[in-house]
């Protein structure tokens, strides 16, 4: 089918405003035509005699059922097509033109596609956001038995996102997605289980819901490697995003791609890279992969090398699966002691791809490529000892090697060592490292692409497509979602939520990032505490998360803020020399303090020693009537750091005249 007319937003939502309406109009046609319809069968039975009404009966239902097949084989085709063309169309066009399919095939009752379009009407996809008309659709689905509809509205649910806030409404919800298979609903349980949100803590019962979701995933990665999703943290470069190292800038690719042209072999192999697993923000491209370590290769370079035979032993448009042509790089690659190389030879061997499988082999090159550091070898030997595979089971071994590939962040490596620890397997049994150590698998799943679509999308001005897609993350349990989702509800830009649940609600979620150890946030639930924004003010507290930022994490942010509680004796007893103690430190842990710690030092010793001259001394009667705060004001301390910077700026003048 090929899709030629200009596509327009304003096209889809009249689709979807047709979908909506056609639930109830159906339901008053059938209402209307039935009567009709029975009395004109019944004069029709009249004038040709028949008597029999069960045959006439099954003669209407079986030319419906073949109107209805003949629609549901449409809607069918009309939504592989949309998959297909979503799938491999890069163009904004083609993609809004799938869209269009989807609505069509929606139109004509395909639940799957439903399902995309109250996707694309809530996640905002190409500025269709409409959150009313996606819960209604869900709403739609979630009877029909859709456990993605259960999801979102239990997700709805737990924010009060164009529905009430309710978390007993939103936990039925993931337990009736979960039942009915949904992978994110399965993780969300898990988060809840494992952190005790709404529910009773329970560490067996979040093992196992992340087990399946783990499962899934380790089932998909033993097929590929998978590709790992940049997760950019806006709270640190709120003013810049564009530099933000996790994504690459443009005008920094052209720069790069200049340089590969010139002969940069180490460039050339790292764009290769990047577009082999498409890194960074950039496309998967299989093609611009290959030209680039074609080039590299050509120049000598070993790693662009064993990269073609990896490309070629798991094929691809651009390089078509191929064990000869995957054995001969593999083999150019490992006579230059390339450990990637190695590795690959040791797959063909172990795997016997192209070769007669030889486990004997395999160990040998992949110990040599692990010696080098490669963690794919240090997963793969684990995996030998671990199975015994070609060798005798030694499970302490195993979990040698699967530790080592795992500090790498080789994720079946994390896989089994999650395994060895749910099942007490060459370790001691530990639910919460196994549960830990699952969900550092299960958050590499499809979903995180939702990562870079947020990030886009803030980028581009679309704060609320932005949150929306941030806030499903951080329910998932993504530390750096629930900061992102916090920090978008703080600058008060969404539209989405009212305005006085945004505070409480960023609250929540700086809460789950800092027991995730974000440091940050630490912090941040200190300042909410402190100013009272979301909660009631509460010195105490504050001063409880600037301790912990201080201790756990060395936060200088929180350090400054705890010697200024400790100066003022705010929340916990004044203590002048400890605050002396902690501004220092954090002037020692951080650069960027080094300025207000001067100026809060500064402040601090001449307080001190008016407070020595006028109350400590044998006139402090006289001065009793001095009242800093009532005369001055509650923020005198302000007024006397300005008064002591005009003073250095006098005397700086004075001095270079």
């Amino acid at each position: 089918m090929n899709v030629t007319t200009q596509v327009s937003v304003s096209k889809v939502k009249q689709f979807i405003s047709h979908l909506l309406g056609q639930g109830k109009s159906n339901q008053i046609t059938n209402k209307r035509e039935h009567p009709l319809e029975k009395k004109k069968n019944q004069h029709k039975l009249k004038i040709k005699g028949i008597q029999n009404k069960d045959l006439l009966k099954r003669n209407q239902n079986y030319y419906k059922k073949q109107d209805k097949k003949s629609i549901t084989d449409k809607g069918d085709e009309l939504f592989k097509v949309g998959n297909k063309m979503l799938q491999e169309s890069k163009s904004q066009k083609q993609k809004m033109e799938a869209y269009v399919l989807f609505a069509r095939a929606a139109d004509m009752g395909n639940l799957k596609a439903m399902e995309k379009m109250a996707d694309a009407l809530l996640f905002g996809s190409f500025g269709m956001q409409n959150i009313t008309a996606a819960i209604q659709l869900y709403e739609y689905l979630a009877k029909e038995g859709s456990y993605k509809a259960q999801n979102a509205l239990g997700f709805l649910s737990s924010y009060g996102i164009g529905m009430e806030y309710d978390q007993a409404k939103a936990l039925i919800y993931y337990t009736f997605g979960s039942a009915g298979g949904s992978m994110m609903s399965q993780m969300i349980l898990g988060y809840r289980y494992l952190s005790g949100i709404n529910v009773l803590q329970n560490c067996e019962v979040a093992l196992n819901h992340y087990k399946k979701v783990a499962d899934y995933i380790a089932d998909k990665l033993e097929k590929s490697e998978g590709i790992p999703v940049e997760k950019v943290r806006l709270t640190e470069r709120p003013e810049n995003l564009s530099s933000n190292s996790e994504i690459l800038d443009w005008d920094i690719y052209q720069y790069y791609k200049f340089l590969a042209e010139r002969g940069d072999v180490q460039i050339q192999v790292s764009l290769g890279q990047l577009h082999l697993i498409g890194r960074k923000g950039l496309d998967q491209d299989y093609y611009k992969a290959l030209y680039y370590f074609l080039k590299a290769a050509k120049a000598g370079s070993a790693n662009a090398m064993a990269f073609i035979g990896k490309m070629y032993l798991e094929g691809n448009t651009a390089a078509p699966q191929n064990n000869a042509t995957a054995f001969k790089y593999f083999s150019m690659a490992a006579s230059k002691g390339n450990a990637i190389g190695l590795h690959g030879l040791g797959l063909l061997y172990f795997h016997g791809k192209g070769v007669p499988v030889n486990y004997g082999e395999a160990l040998k090159y992949f110990q040599k490529a692990a010696e080098k550091g490669w963690p794919n070898a240090q997963f793969q030997l684990g995996f030998m000892y671990y199975s015994g595979s070609g060798v005798w089971k030694d499970y302490k071994l195993a979990f040698k090697y699967f530790y080592l590939a795992s500090q790498s962040g080789q994720p079946l490596a994390i896989y089994y060592l999650a395994e060895m620890y749910a099942t007490g397997t060459g370790v001691l049994r530990s639910c919460r490292t196994a549960v830990e150590l699952y969900k550092g698998v299960c958050e590499l799943g499809h979903w995180a692409e939702k990562f870079l679509t947020a990030y886009f999308a803030y980028k581009d001005g679309d704060v609320d497509s932005s949150l929306i897609q941030y806030a499903l993350l951080a329910e998932m349990g993504y530390e750096v979602a629930q900061s992102n989702s916090a920090f978008i509800l703080e600058s008060k830009k969404a539209k989405i939520l009212g305005k006085d649940k945004m505070y409480p609600m960023a609250l929540l979620l700086w809460n789950r990032a800092a027991i995730q150890g974000n440091a940050f946030a630490r912090v941040k639930i200190g300042d909410y505490h402190y100013y009272g924004y979301g909660t009631k003010k509460d010195y105490e507290t504050a001063a409880t998360h600037y301790s912990i930022a201080a201790d756990k994490h060395h936060s200088a942010q929180a350090m400054f803020n705890l010697a200024y509680m400790y100066e003022h004796g705010l929340g916990i007893a004044k203590d002048i020399h400890l605050a002396r103690r902690l501004y220092d430190m954090a002037a020692q842990t951080s650069p960027d303090a080094h300025i207000p710690v001067f100026f809060a030092l500064m402040k601090l010793e001449t307080m001190h020693l008016l407070r020595d001259v006028l109350f400590f001394n044998q006139f402090t009667m006289r001065w009793k009537w001095l009242k800093l705060d009532s005369t001055i004001g509650p923020y005198w301390d302000l007024f006397v750091i300005a008064l002591i910077v005009a003073m250095l700026i006098f005397l700086l003048r004075n001095r270079h005249r």
